[in-house]
Order: C-alpha cells, then sequence, then structure tokens
C-alpha cells in the first residue's frame, strides 16, 4: 500500500474511534452534566479530595465536553488526556473495590477501555479528517515559511 493511501486509511480509522469512542463517551458524560445544572452533588463523590462540587464538574467536562472536542478533532490530544486522567481515576479510585471485568454490578473494564481508546488518540492524533487536521498543517506551513523568510 502507498504512502498516500496509508495515510487515507488511517485517517479514517482514527476518525472512526473517535466518533465512536467520544460518542459513546459523550453519553456516559452527559447524565453528570445534567446532574451539575440541576445541583444534584453527591456528598460522597470525592475521588481525589477536590470536594464533591469541583470533582462532579470536573467529570462532567472530561466525559462530556472533552469528549466533544475529541468528537470533532479539536485540541484531541489535551482533550484526550482529560479524558483518560478521569477514566483511570474511575477505574482505579472509584472501582478500585469492583472486579476487573463484566459481571454482576460495577466494575472497571468500561473506564480501562475508554482509558485505551483515548490514549491511542494522545499518541496517534485526530488524523486529517478533524479540526486539528486542518489547522495545525496550516500553521506549520506559515511558520515553516516565516523560519525561512528569516522572520
Amino acid at each position: 500500500m502507498d504512502a498516500k493511501r496509508q495515510d487515507l486509511m488511517s485517517s479514517i480509522g482514527l476518525l472512526a474511534l473517535r466518533l465512536g469512542g467520544g460518542g459513546y463517551m459523550m453519553t456516559h458524560g452527559w447524565a453528570k452534566v445534567g446532574m451539575v445544572f440541576r445541583g444534584e452533588f453527591m456528598d460522597k463523590f470525592d475521588p481525589i479530595g477536590l470536594g464533591p462540587h469541583l470533582s462532579l464538574i470536573s467529570a462532567a467536562g472530561a466525559e462530556f465536553v472533552c469528549a466533544l472536542l475529541v468528537v470533532v478533532g479539536a485540541a484531541t490530544r489535551f482533550a484526550a488526556g482529560a479524558v483518560v486522567f478521569t477514566m483511570l481515576i474511575a477505574a482505579f479510585v472509584i472501582h478500585a473495590s469492583d472486579p476487573w471485568t463484566m459481571g454482576a454490578g460495577a466494575n472497571k473494564e468500561p473506564a480501562l477501555m475508554f482509558a485505551i481508546i483515548f490514549a491511542t488518540l494522545i499518541f496517534a492524533g485526530a488524523g486529517k479528517f478533524s479540526i486539528d487536521g486542518m489547522i495545525w498543517p496550516a500553521w506549520r506551513e506559515r511558520r515553516a515559511k516565516r523560519r525561512a523568510a528569516g522572520k
């Protein structure tokens, strides 16, 4: 497979990963967004000592807002990093005593699967079918022209 076709196929794969993982994460985070707007803060929800209000707002922001950024491919690596951090907290703090795999009740598996999906996007980027893919190549080109002109 030639390099151009390989780049196209990789970008399509990253698009599918962003739309699938980000879209599903948004549905997961939507419930927390509703809780924030309704003022339903859980007194016991304070996994890393930020307080229940800031903890819920942070989780909702990562699971919905950052997932939305990943879906459209804007600031993808930063947004994916916030989701990975949140999912690792979910797996190893909130679900610390839960089993690793699916079964009756809560478990670590969904959080770890999301962490893997979004960690992949941190390393691979958003691909060319994204806002990042449209902005950064043009920015790099302008920067290279300025350097070549000695500015």
